[in-house]
């Protein structure tokens, strides 16, 4: 069984992929940024709390250590913490706004991804999942009636997109440049969390599904890919 760290995990798809790893006997670090929610969170599921806000460079280093001491490796880490941004036309959007959503969505992954290498390198199988979204696609974004079947709603969201899209390729180059790890780019469709007001078509159980998949790939697994629970994503 493999020590996993999920990242934004006290609530929505964090949270149901630590639910469906601890109960598959994983042990689970819940990553929070809010310690008493992370807590209660963790009890729930039966995971480990774990004060993290990916934000914050300080707050991963002493997150790192935990980790180090308790368990001295890390198999697998789940980038989801994720932020929407303000929805606004591209027009309208500042730097300011693009860089709260970036700072979340793509340098926290950079930041916690880069801080937990030395732990990740100590596993026999290590692997990195990072929770993209079907609206970082540049094949989508380009024509989205093309691809309504694969993201059948689409919004046009200049901060969360192109943070997506971001994440995307920050996973192909960790890939090549980390040939012994498992490192893929996911989308969970749109689901219903925090993040889209509860709108989203489906359940958290669905979205996981392809989170707790690629989580729990072995050596023999892909790397470098970008996947919905019905296969590849068009780049």
């Amino acid at each position: 069984m493999t020590t996993t760290l999920i990242t934004g995990a006290n609530k929505g798809l964090g949270l149901q992929t630590a639910r469906r790893l601890t109960r598959a006997g994983h042990t689970v670090y819940l990553g929070a940024r809010d310690a008493r929610r992370g807590a209660r969170a963790a009890r729930a599921v039966g995971a480990r709390p774990l004060l993290l806000d990916v934000a914050d460079d300080d707050s991963v280093a002493t997150a790192v250590e935990q980790v180090r001491e308790h368990t001295g490796h890390l198999d697998v880490l789940v980038n989801n913490a994720g932020v929407a941004g303000p929805m606004r036309t591209a027009d309208e959007v500042t730097a300011a706004d693009m860089l709260a959503v970036y700072d979340t969505n793509v340098f926290g992954a950079v930041r916690v991804t880069q801080a937990f290498l030395p732990l990740l390198h100590r596993s026999a199988s290590p692997v990195v999942v990072n929770v993209s979204s079907g609206l970082g696609s540049l094949a989508v974004a380009a024509d989205p009636a093309a691809h309504a079947s694969l993201v059948p709603l689409w919004i046009s969201s200049l901060p969360y997109n192109s943070s997506k899209a971001a994440l995307n390729m920050v996973t192909v180059l960790y890939a090549r440049a980390l040939p012994r790890m498992r490192i893929n780019a996911v989308d969970p469709g749109h689901t219903a969390t925090d993040l889209n007001g509860h709108t989203g078509a489906k359940s958290v159980e669905q979205g996981a599904d392809i989170i707790v998949r690629m989580a729990s790939i072995g050596p023999d697994g892909p790397t470098g890919g970008y996947y919905t629970a019905d296969g590849p994503m068009p780049w």
